[in-house]
């Protein structure tokens, strides 16, 4: 049993799925925090409720014991982990006592989700999966929908929603911020339908006793050629996490971040027009400079035919055989052609 347990998220709009984490935090700690994140922001397709119409649905939700034990806490988004890690706890220690037994209960559902990992000192609960749906896709349906069809276009969903939270969506959509809304919600789904895609790409130069870690593609396009471990950015991920994604993925590097993070040294955007031929694409690559440290393991992944340590001095004359500007990405943080 713990003193403390919390729960972290938007609620946009809250869904059997928050309660199923409520509950499990309830039976957790006789004192239960809800924090509410992205709170102060305008309204937005992804944040249509301020923080206050959150807490009141959630508290709509819950029986009246339950709302006895739970507080909110409010926390902006700061865009930059460290500060909102650090929003978080000064929060919390406000409204708890020194030295609470403190859980964090929640569910990893992707990139999102690696706060959860971020909080040492709070002893973490996961718990599963509930429902088959998210709130991405309740405000999806939600938009689509008229304010005087919005229960039937949630009838499909109705069973992951609240009735409380129904309800609230009723009335909101009674309000002149809801066409508002919609307005963004129609113009971003024909942009997404009609805009030409860019793509965006990570990459990673991992450099070790003066030699640097390569991969030699396993398939088309560029079968057999050279290049630095890469792969795309998933939409939920930042250019830092899909990079350590594409370290794991494709290198079967097993470097935990903290050894990465000390061993960063800068980050450049790779843009030309004509950088691939796989359409318009960026790439953020990464420099990594493991000094004299121990080679990590690295073995194939699925895109990999071979994973070669090779000496930086031996690249100039490698230029012929690097996937298309990956000699040049290379060139850029190692000055092969001008040191």
């Amino acid at each position: 049993m713990y003193d403390t347990a919390i729960c972290i998220g938007r609620f946009e709009p809250v869904h059997n799925g928050h309660l199923a984490l409520l509950r499990r935090a309830l039976d957790s700690a006789p004192q239960v925090i809800v924090v509410l994140g992205s709170a102060w922001q305008a309204r937005s397709l992804k944040n249509p409720f301020t923080w206050q119409e959150r807490e009141a649905m959630l508290r709509a939700a819950l029986p009246a014991a339950a709302n006895a034990r739970v507080q909110t806490l409010a926390v902006r988004d700061h865009y930059n982990e460290a500060l909102w890690v650090n929003a978080v706890r000064q929060g919390v220690a406000r409204i708890t006592a020194g030295g609470a037994r403190t859980a964090l209960v929640g569910h990893f559902k992707d990139a999102t989700s690696s706060y959860l990992d971020a909080f040492p000192g709070w002893e973490l609960i996961p718990v599963p999966r509930q429902g088959r749906i998210d709130a991405a896709a309740i405000r999806d349906a939600y938009f689509g929908a008229t304010p005087d069809t919005v229960r039937p276009a949630l009838a499909p969903l109705a069973n992951e929603i609240p009735p409380s939270t129904l309800a609230a969506l009723e009335r909101f959509a009674q309000t002149p911020q809801y066409p508002a809304l919609q307005e963004d919600w129609r113009m971003l789904r024909g942009c997404r339908q009609s805009c030409t895609p860019v793509f965006v790409a990570v990459g990673a130069v991992l450099r070790c006793q003066d030699q640097v870690l390569l991969m030699r593609r396993a398939s088309a396009p560029g079968k057999g050629l050279l290049a630095v471990p890469e792969g795309c950015i998933a939409p939920r991920e930042t250019v830092w996490q899909s990079c350590l994604r594409a370290l794991r993925e494709e290198a079967r590097c097993t470097l935990p971040e903290a050894a990465l993070r000390a061993a960063f040294r800068s980050m450049a955007v790779f843009d030309h027009p004509e950088r691939s031929q796989r359409g318009r694409t960026l790439a953020h690559a990464h420099y990594f400079d493991l000094g004299t440290s121990a080679f990590p393991t690295a073995q194939t992944g699925d895109a990999a035919l071979q994973l070669p340590w090779t000496p930086i001095v031996q690249l100039a004359a490698m230029e012929e055989e690097f996937f298309e500007d990956h000699f040049h990405i290379l060139d850029h943080f190692l000055s092969i052609t001008t040191g």
